[in-house]
């Protein structure tokens, strides 16, 4: 009768342990796929975004295009309204994210500084960062001249470019003539160096196709004027929208690996809890029988 309720006592605790684990393992599985849940959200939309993104871009990148072949034809009859090289300021204006969970987006962009900047333009330039993520990494760095919020969405490029221009006309207005160039992720996946100011200084001018001058309602040089204008907004616009698609593409890459991962551990946890549950079944049938045995032993009356 002892022997038999001492089995029965550590059945009993054996029981408890399992169901205790099996609690904790419940409860682990209930957080991860709410961590989860949350994860797979933000995966669709940052998917959501490179297809909105990726529609906007096509349009300004055409844009883009028109501006440089009208200032290459016009260049080709008027090649004497280029401005001539001279002593400027550069600036580099560095696109990094406002938001996390894209990988090593902006730790790429910091590797990628000291080599190409350093190659595109000696000395010391001063740097203006967008997005908090890449300024914290910048954060006591003495070259950064002025720090903005980047854009996380595509409503949010335009406020954006508008706070870059205002920016650089300020800087213009300190050091004198700039030469502005830009740190960004191109399309491919690489970091891409695009010289913004002065404009037009990278098209190769061919021969003019035409044997007549263009008829211009503007004088020439007005006119350039107006184009490196025009060409500076389009230029900056393609360029947030190409880092912003990169930044989204990665983010959604980055996620899709995040959820498989919590998937992989949610389905160990499910076979840890399936092996406890099959331990506490085990004990229970043990427990059964024991107080079965039990009633067997007790004297007849």
């Amino acid at each position: 009768m002892e022997h038999g309720a001492g089995r029965l006592d550590r059945g009993d605790g054996g029981r408890g342990g399992a169901m205790t684990r099996r609690r904790d393992i419940e409860r682990r599985r209930h957080s991860l796929a709410e961590i989860r849940s949350i994860m797979n959200s933000m995966r669709t939309l940052a998917y959501l975004e490179t297809r909105k993104l990726d529609r906007f871009l096509a349009a300004q990148h055409a844009v883009v295009e028109s501006i440089e072949v009208a200032a290459a034809d016009l260049l080709a009859c008027c090649p004497e309204i280029l401005p001539a090289a001279r002593s400027t300021t550069p600036v580099c204006v560095v696109i990094g994210s406002e938001r996390g969970f894209c990988g090593d987006f902006n730790h790429a962009l910091q590797r990628s500084m000291e080599s190409t900047v350093q190659a595109a333009a000696p000395g010391c330039p001063l740097l203006v960062i967008t997005g908090h993520r890449l300024s914290a990494l910048l954060e006591d760095d003495p070259r950064v001249a002025q720090r903005l919020d980047g854009a996380g969405v595509l409503e949010e490029v335009a406020p954006l470019l508008g706070e870059l221009v205002r920016v650089l006309t300020a800087l213009q207005a300190q050091h004198g003539p700039l030469t502005v160039l830009c740190l960004y992720h191109n399309s491919t996946g690489g970091i891409a160096m695009q010289k913004l100011l002065p404009p037009f200084q990278q098209l190769h001018i061919e021969p003019a196709a035409y044997p007549q001058p263009p008829d211009l309602n503007l004088a020439p040089q007005a006119l350039l004027g107006e184009l490196a204008e025009h060409y500076l907004f389009a230029a900056l616009h393609e360029i947030l929208y190409t880092s912003l698609l990169v930044e989204n593409r990665q983010r959604a890459s980055h996620l899709q690996g995040a959820v498989q991962r919590l998937d992989d551990q949610a389905e160990t946890l499910a076979r840890q809890a399936n092996i406890l549950r099959q331990e506490e079944i085990i004990e229970e049938i043990e427990v059964i029988l024991l107080g079965a045995m039990d009633a067997g032993d007790q004297p007849q009356p």
